[in-house]
């Protein structure tokens, strides 16, 4: 395929979402046509690029001194571009029906599909440069989208939110300045870019600037103490909050960290030294306050949100491990997370939609009433959980063989603390199953006598999700086979 592939995968979303605003749709109907028609169109150019994609850099434009805005398809680009080809089309199938009643619904699709096109910018980046310019961009598309409805908490969040992003940007820029000046390129080189020669005495300056970077990104990724923002932008539409959740957002932040770590400054630079221990020692931290937050969390969507904060920091635990089977462990994590965490966002946004109720104690019975709805949250729950046979068993197994693997003795503290999580996980999740559908034999169905299912452009994504968690638990040899071969820096 030509590599202007990669722009028309790009600008196809961003200009086609712009458009939204100003074709004359004459029926709602047309216009949910024609997002979706543009969403599956931009996937089908994303997942063609992924399989027969140009490998070479694709220099769009140039600065000064080596500085461009440039695009480069490798292992990191497959898998996080084919990610986010897969789950943006499905859950804008399931937006046209949770957005129908809420208002302002050209304002939010245009910034919706806008955002697909800038979540690629990130994933088809070739150097710090280009993941920069287009990470910065995600705050500033996604910041109408978390106060979309204008109410005072709306505003309050989005507020928050980009207060925190851009703070983080500030010390990522950090990072790229110090490569700039130590490294031989801004090239992403799995192995990273830093000159030994020109460091000299500095190391401890580069491990310094690594950590300020590293939380930099980490702001986007949720990890502790810069997380408070995320739990707050639930109040944005459900849509919205499954894509800050499990897909554009948080994972972007994860995948920065991984481009970081691996392909910048390096895991041989890293590796032993006390930015490690550091660096884990959040995400360890962050694993164990997210889910412990979670447990006595009573809004179902803040709940999953500090559900978010404990998975996201699984996946950067794998990163700062900096080893190949850490990374594959992360990668892992990170495409299993995802599809159980959208599903289960989705799931809760089907009950809120259905019911205008949004605390978990209202959910007693609801399991009877719509039981596609929570038969597909209790197999996203399963996941969650680490159950065998599903995917978040796989990614967890990865990632304490890792900590085995490395034989360094913090990750082993890991490992305790992925068990510890595993446990609280099971009590916050299991506590909404059973509520839903054993609320006990003296309850009254009649008092939720009104509760359905939705309709088919809610309960399709749903189901498609659920099976995913199923099928990557179930035939996952092959995936962590790439998994491994990016690690090796095959791709």
């Amino acid at each position: 395929m030509s590599k202007y592939w990669i722009l028309a995968a790009i600008l196809l979303p961003v200009i086609g979402g712009a458009l939204t605003m100003l074709l004359p749709f004459k029926k709602r109907s047309q216009m949910m046509v024609y997002l979706e028609c543009l969403m599956l169109a931009t996937s089908a150019i994303v997942l063609a690029l992924v399989a027969h994609g140009p490998t070479e850099i694709f220099e769009v434009i140039y600065f000064v001194h080596g500085l461009s805005i440039s695009f480069k398809i490798d292992g990191m680009t497959m898998v996080f571009g084919a990610l986010v080809a897969v789950l943006w089309p499905l859950a804008m199938l399931y937006s046209f029906e949770y957005m129908e009643h809420e208002g302002h619904e050209r304002v939010f699709f245009t910034f919706y599909s806008i955002t697909y096109g800038v979540t690629l910018g990130i994933a088809f980046a070739s150097d710090m440069l280009s993941m920069y310019f287009f990470y910065e961009l995600l705050t500033l598309v996604t910041v109408p989208l978390v106060m979309h409805t204008l109410k005072r908490e709306a505003i309050l969040a989005s507020r928050k939110y980009l207060y925190y992003s851009l703070g983080g940007a500030a010390f990522a820029l950090l990072g790229l300045v110090f490569l700039l000046v130590y490294g031989d390129t801004v090239e992403f080189v799995m192995g990273g870019v830093l000159n030994l020669e020109k460091i000299g005495d500095k190391t401890n300056t580069l491990l310094l600037v690594y950590l300020l970077a590293f939380m930099g990104f980490g702001v986007k990724a949720a990890i502790w103490p810069l997380s408070s923002w995320l739990p707050q932008a639930g109040v944005a539409p459900t849509p919205v909050t499954a894509l800050l959740h499990a897909v554009a957002v948080v994972k972007a932040g994860v995948f920065a960290i991984i481009r970081l770590t691996y392909y910048s400054f390096g895991t041989e630079f890293l590796r032993g030294t006390w930015v490690q221990a550091v660096a884990m020692g959040f995400a360890m931290i962050s694993i164990v306050y997210g889910c412990s937050r979670a447990v006595k969390e009573t809004h179902i969507k803040r709940r999953l949100a500090y559900s978010t904060v404990s998975n996201l920091s699984y996946i950067i635990f794998g990163a700062t491990i900096m080893t190949p089977w850490g990374m594959t462990g992360a990668l892992a994590h990170m495409v299993c997370h995802a599809f159980m965490k959208i599903c289960s966002f989705l799931c809760a946004g089907a009950f809120m939609h259905q019911t205008g109720k949004s605390y978990i104690y209202e959910m007693n019975g609801m399991g009877r009433k719509m039981p596609v709805v929570f038969g597909c949250f209790t197999v996203a729950a399963l996941g969650l959980m680490g159950v065998p046979g599903l995917a978040g068993f796989i990614s967890k197994w990865n990632l304490a063989g890792a900590a085995v693997e490395s034989g360094n003795v913090q990750a082993y503290f890991g490992i305790g603390c992925l068990l510890i999580s595993a446990l609280l996980t099971a009590i916050y999740m299991m506590s909404i199953v059973i509520r839903a559908f054993f609320p006990g034999k003296d309850f009254d169905y009649a008092t939720i006598a009104s509760a359905k299912d939705p309709t088919w452009k809610m309960c399709l994504p749903l189901v498609l999700f659920a099976a995913a968690v199923v099928a990557l638990g179930l035939f996952s040899a092959p995936l962590i086979a790439f998994f491994q071969d990016v690690a090796a820096g095959v791709y």
